[in-house]
């Protein structure tokens, strides 16, 4: 089965939508809409009743929640419904949720670690997951790429559809998070002389026909708008 994104024409790009309980990462540089691009994909899960958690180290829900107020794909009430939940890594609840173990014994920080997410998810009967970013599994193994590839594998294995933003900048270098999540989608922004244009390329989809052509994607009042017609030259 798959999950729409709820962004207009995008999920022709991935045959239809997303492969559900599977995880994929969205990298991209600054600005280039991967927050609005999350945005878009829990409202969609919220508003058709299905249970979204959205985990952020960068941004407090009431800042998320003014940041996509200019746009009417529907952010906002599913903030406001009891569909979509929001945690902030930095908030005393959630350290404690997520606070890795036994510093001296990686393996059993990563164990800990994994099975308290894992079971806040399944008890909440979460189907859409957002974590942003990645920098919040090395902010708690900051020393250990084995305790980060451990996470990520574990990750994989929750019934709910992931989806993971990545800081890579460069769609030509990759992290061990590409290797390991089921989809990679990269968005593009080039400044030219005539502005910003921005453009969305699917770089992996495990069983999903693809191409690697980057398409134009704009910012409107109904957020990210994808035109699959619309070739850019990387």
């Amino acid at each position: 089965m798959r999950v729409s994104t709820g962004i207009p024409r995008f999920d022709s790009l991935v045959d239809g939508g997303l492969l559900e309980n599977r995880m994929y990462v969205l990298s991209g540089p600054p600005g280039s809409g991967k927050t609005t691009f999350s945005a878009h994909f829990v409202t969609q899960g919220a508003l058709a009743g299905e249970r979204c958690l959205f985990l952020s180290m960068h941004e407090a829900k009431s800042e998320l929640k003014h940041d996509m107020s200019s746009y009417e794909f529907g952010f906002d009430r599913a903030v406001e419904s009891s569909n979509l939940e929001f945690l902030n890594v930095f908030d005393t609840n959630t350290k404690r949720l997520l606070g890795g173990g036994d510093n001296a014994d990686f393996a059993t920080g990563v164990k800990n670690m994994t099975n308290r997410l894992v079971s806040f998810i399944n008890s909440r009967g979460i189907d859409r997951l957002v974590i942003d970013s990645t920098m919040i599994l090395q902010y708690f193994f900051p020393d250990s790429e084995e305790a980060f590839i451990q996470f990520l594998t574990s990750l994989k294995r929750i019934d709910a559809t992931t989806l993971l933003i990545s800081e890579m900048t460069d769609p030509s270098s990759y992290a061990d998070e590409h290797y390991i999540s089921h989809g990679v989608v990269f968005l593009h922004n080039y400044l030219e002389s005539t502005g910003m244009t921005r453009g969305v390329q699917i770089i992996k989809m495990r069983g999903t026909n693809i191409d690697s052509d980057i398409r134009e994607v704009e910012f409107s009042d109904d957020g990210l708008q994808v035109f699959p017609d619309r070739k850019l030259q990387g």
